[in-house]
């Protein structure tokens, strides 16, 4: 239960690093290069101490790493320009915990105590109550749908990846072989990086192409996985000088895959090593209040009575499921 928490801790600097390099080099390319940092970092951990790309769970891990690190982040990095990182937050973990749940149990029958599932329903429910807008978000059809459907697939990248994890680790077991968290992190990531890479391919490929009536690029708007334009004066378009696209972006970009896929992810493996998915998830959905005063200094954004309140019962409820799962 401690790698949760600390996983929830690194995932918290994670998002509101992620919400910055989104929306300057626009939600696909910062995906890619975040993994891509990342894939380095975890790479020489795993080939000098850990496993590497070996192990017989190789496959699961894989294709843990395809849904969650290339499917989910992909769309999770489309969601943040559009909904801000406290609204994708929620979404995000309110609905990957519960498809955790019913996978794990359908697929891998692991069934929680009726007590661990009430205080998981109670830090969702107090993650609802801190984050949920007090009144109707005013943003464009084309702006909210498209988010909120990145999000749905975000949480479920990030739920079917989990459970996909739990199976890796299984498999591990049987044939006798132990796989810490950053090797496990390492072979997901390079499914990660090759799914991301080629989304990445698929979207600046308009660039290489001929441009239509006198050279004018296509609008941001034209482009379903970009939405960088949505919120900065940055469009799909590539910048005249590439070298202003980069400008006081890097230190961002180090933060986000050092405490996200690189640490994050890895304690978020070794929480899943032994921790069923549906308990592990809900620690991590208390990741948003812990947001909360990140937000307040990066943002802007101020505090409401109802997002303290939320936040208290999320905690309290999280510090109770670690008592309870305690052995």
């Amino acid at each position: 239960m401690f790698a949760a928490l600390l996983a929830t801790l690194l995932f918290c600097v994670s998002a509101v690093s992620a919400t910055r390099t989104a929306r300057h080099l626009g939600g696909t390319e910062a995906n890619f290069w975040r993994l891509a940092l990342a894939l380095l970092f975890l790479g020489l951990y795993a080939h000098l101490f850990g496993a590497g790309l070996r192990g017989s769970a190789l496959p699961w891990f894989l294709l843990s790493g395809c849904i969650g690190f290339g499917l989910g982040d992909l769309a999770l990095f489309q969601a943040l320009p559009r909904l801000g990182s406290r609204l994708t937050s929620l979404l995000l973990h309110c609905l990957a915990a519960p498809l955790a749940v019913v996978v794990e149990w359908l697929w891998l029958g692991t069934r929680l105590k009726w007590e661990e599932m009430a205080c998981a329903a109670l830090i969702l429910a107090g993650v609802a109550l801190a984050l949920a807008p007090k009144e109707r978000q005013h943003l464009p059809r084309r702006v909210f749908w498209p988010g909120l459907l990145f999000a749905a697939l975000a949480a479920f990248g990030q739920g079917f990846g989990s459970v996909l994890s739990r199976q890796a680790f299984a498999v591990a077991r049987q044939a006798g072989e132990n796989i810490d968290g950053l090797s496990a992190a390492y072979q997901r990531g390079v499914a990660g990086v090759i799914f991301g890479g080629l989304c990445l391919l698929a979207v600046k490929h308009r660039y290489w192409l001929p441009q239509p009536l006198e050279g004018a690029a296509p609008s941001a708007s034209a482009d379903p996985l970009e939405g960088v334009a949505l919120s900065t004066p940055h469009s799909g378009v590539a910048p005249a000088n590439a070298r202003d696209k980069w400008r006081g972006i890097r230190g961002w970009l180090l933060l986000n895959a050092l405490t996200g896929p690189s640490l994050g992810v890895a304690c978020m493996q070794w929480a899943l090593q032994t921790t069923p998915a549906g308990i592990v998830l809900p620690i991590l959905a208390t990741m948003p209040i812990f947001i909360i005063p990140l937000s307040i200094w990066f943002e802007g954004e101020k505090p409401t009575a109802r997002s303290l309140l939320g936040g208290a019962v999320a905690v309290l409820a999280a510090v109770l499921l670690v008592i309870l799962h305690q052995p």
